[in-house]
């Protein structure tokens, strides 16, 4: 089991396995809600993510790409943003990969690991080679996957 919690340690959680996937996202909603360049994003089920301690907030925002609601969880006193639920994938929890007790205990191979939104992604940001890349997202709305791009080298975006 993992434990993560926010600044002020109100809200606390627990996973009780590894994540599905690792996203790695660089659309504008995530470089605004984490203050960076992207969010790493690791993907649980449902059924392996427990809130342990306290009750987050909950924002919703509709997302620009699919028009479903994005569910922020976060802590209404020091406002840190601790993990997704999503209406258009209601059985799947996503983390704020910062938030964990140890945010390095997961993998993030290029097995498992996916780079979405290059689009949007800020110049200088670099992509490492062999890792599943995407314009926007991997999937369509409808819900077909789109065919990845993988680096042979690595790429840095704003570079030709």
């Amino acid at each position: 089991m993992e434990n993560g919690s926010c600044l002020c340690g109100a809200i606390g959680y627990a996973v009780t396995k590894s994540p599905m996937r690792v996203t790695f996202c660089h659309c504008r909603f995530c470089q605004r809600g984490t203050g960076g360049a992207y969010l790493v994003e690791p993907i649980f089920e449902k059924g392996a993510f427990a809130v342990t301690a306290g009750t987050p907030r909950t924002y919703d925002h509709r997302s620009e790409g699919s028009g479903k609601i994005i569910h922020v969880h976060f802590c209404e006193t020091c406002g840190t943003k601790l993990f997704m639920t999503f209406e258009r994938f209601p059985d799947i929890v996503g983390v704020f990969a910062g938030t964990f007790d140890n945010p390095n205990w997961f993998e993030r191979s290029p097995a498992i690991s996916k780079h979405i939104f290059l689009d949007m992604a800020q110049t200088g940001t670099v992509i490492p080679a062999g890792f599943n890349t995407f314009r926007e997202h991997a999937t369509t709305k409808d819900g077909a996957p789109i065919e990845p791009i993988a680096y042979e080298c690595h790429h840095v975006i704003g570079e030709t």
